[in-house]
């Protein structure tokens, strides 16, 4: 997010309004004497209360560093007076505070110039916090030996800059000792807790759409319809282009022949819409980073299916499992569905978040219709009651 669209910060501190500011203060906070306190460390306490106590308590901590034989700069107090007014006055951004940390040379820029992104301190995990630590000694190193000048960085000099930011780039991208790269070792721990989050929602969803379909009358199982969709998607599978291509992705069919058990096909396919195998084929691996260019029908279409949230295929199947054919299922009343659904926690009192989901379903319900799970009309059919539950039920089953 550009800083200019971050709101401004007033009284950032969190600490306790009773604590005062000074030098036993601060060397509690940081965790280390007073002759080797840091730019980074006086800050950090500074921003840990609220502002204008961190203002009025500057001078007799500058002194008190004086006495201790750690003066620090005078740019650095300067510069400290300059963001905690801005903070207490309301016109300093996230961003500018954020700035004037880095300016003491061993805060690691929360967003590299390689797109490298920190997690938020209350959300890093071993590896991330471990990784983060070793990066300030690193810098304090760096510090020390003059390589890094705080105080051409307060002042804005873009050559310091330059380095600064060039230091950090390479030691994280660099491999450590143990054979770690740190920038690759924070990512893989921030994936891993990712995945493991999407499981958990999966296995959450599965559950409870197996508790609502346990009291449901189970659908007769409509082989001809089925078998006059599978003909049709057949076909559909073997042309180029959309949807066919989208739909052959969703299944994870690539060069492989297809299934010869219309039920498998079926199922495998209406599973895929909901949580999609593999991306499309294409020899143009950036296309994704053309900020200039439309996405072509095919990638918008794979983009919105792995958008749409476990909660919300959970409310429009389940209510469309309740209400059965005949019913409409248009993107508009699926929307409508998960806004009004009694099965989910969700917020969607906003017209947008109404919106988005109409338009995410948008790209659902032309695939649905090449299926046979709704009609030209966006009206649930016999095969759709049936099978949307057990496909949903497959998608979300995978893992078990």
């Amino acid at each position: 997010m550009p800083e200019a669209a971050l709101p401004a910060v007033r009284g950032m501190g969190v600490g306790s309004h009773g604590v005062s500011v000074d030098l036993e203060f601060v060397t509690e906070h940081a965790g280390r004497p007073a002759s080797v306190l840091t730019r980074r460390d006086v800050a950090r306490a500074l921003l840990a209360v609220p502002s204008g106590q961190a203002l009025v308590s500057i001078p007799d901590l500058r002194r008190e560093m004086l006495a201790a034989g750690n003066p620090l700069s005078p740019a650095f107090w300067e510069s400290a007076k300059s963001a905690l007014t801005g903070i207490e006055s309301g016109v300093a951004t996230v961003g500018d505070v954020q700035r004037w940390l880095e300016s003491t040379g061993t805060e690691p820029i929360l967003i590299t110039r390689g797109y490298f992104v920190w997690p938020e301190e209350d959300e890093r995990g071993p590896v991330a916090a471990e990784l983060y630590d070793r990066l300030v000694a690193h810098l304090e190193e760096h510090v020390e030996s003059g390589e890094i000048d705080p105080d051409r960085l307060v002042a804005g000099d873009h050559d310091a800059r330059l380095v600064y930011e060039e230091i950090q780039e390479r030691w994280l991208g660099t491999a450590l000792p143990d054979g770690r790269v740190p920038g690759d070792a924070v990512n893989d721990e921030l994936d891993e807790g990712l995945f493991a989050s999407w499981d958990e929602e999966e296995a959450y969803a599965l559950s409870e759409l197996r508790r609502v379909l346990a009291d449901l009358p189970e659908p007769p199982f409509p082989g001809v319809d089925l078998s006059e969709a599978v003909r049709r998607l057949r076909k559909t599978l073997a042309e180029p282009g959309y949807p066919g291509t989208v739909l052959r992705a969703c299944a994870g069919f690539d060069d492989e022949a297809l299934p010869e058990e219309d039920t498998e096909l079926w199922l495998a396919v209406a599973a895929g819409i909901a949580s999609p195998v593999s991306d499309l084929e294409d020899d143009d691996e950036h296309r994704f980073w053309d900020l200039d260019g439309e996405l072509s029908q095919e990638d918008s279409a794979l983009a919105a299916l792995c958008t749409i949230h476990y909660a919300d295929w959970l409310a429009a199947v389940i209510e469309l499992a309740r209400r059965g054919p005949g019913v409409l299922a248009s993107p508009e009343r699926i929307a409508r569905f998960v806004a009004e659904s009694e099965d989910i926690d969700v917020d969607m009192d906003d017209p947008e978040d109404i919106a988005t989901t109409e338009t995410l379903f948008a790209s659902v319900t032309p695939l649905w219709q090449r299926l046979g799970i709704v009609d030209a009309q966006d009206v649930l059919t016999p095969l759709g009651w049936w099978g949307l539950p057990k496909a949903l039920e497959r998608a979300w089953s995978s893992q078990e």
